[in-house]
């Protein structure tokens, strides 16, 4: 069994809200199409407009809100991450690469002799 819980809306007025949010940027959505023959600036106005009033919407539901102490929550924990150094980093990639590159190879002589074994040995097609 999973221990993953699903958030849902249980009140009335955190599904208005929530629909109201999604509304706002959807609006925005809207006005960034209906402002066609405006300049680029307000079109993005539009969306940013959207979003923002959305997002302030949002804000003030329950899931807003319990999405904010999730964020708050993620936000502390990648303080506590222990981030490699940067020869650790460079390493890696290195090594990262020299697989890929092996990697590669491998693949190449694989598909060359298959090429081999099939087209010249088993159907006799010579180039």
């Amino acid at each position: 069994m999973s221990d993953h819980q699903v958030e849902t809306v249980s009140s009335g007025a955190d599904r208005a809200k929530v629909a109201l949010a999604v509304l706002a940027v959807v609006a925005g959505i809207v006005g960034w199409y209906m402002l066609a023959q405006q300049p680029l600036v307000v079109r993005l106005a539009s969306i940013l407009a959207g979003v923002a009033a959305g997002a302030a919407i949002a804000w003030f539901s329950g899931p807003g809100q319990r999405f904010l102490a999730f964020a708050k929550d993620s936000w502390s924990e990648t303080k506590r991450v222990v981030w490699p150094e940067k020869k650790e980093t460079w390493m890696v990639t290195a090594y990262v690469f020299a697989f890929v590159v092996v990697m590669a190879l491998f693949l190449w002589v694989v598909d060359k002799s298959l090429e081999w074994v099939l087209y010249d040995l088993i159907l006799g097609w010579k180039r």
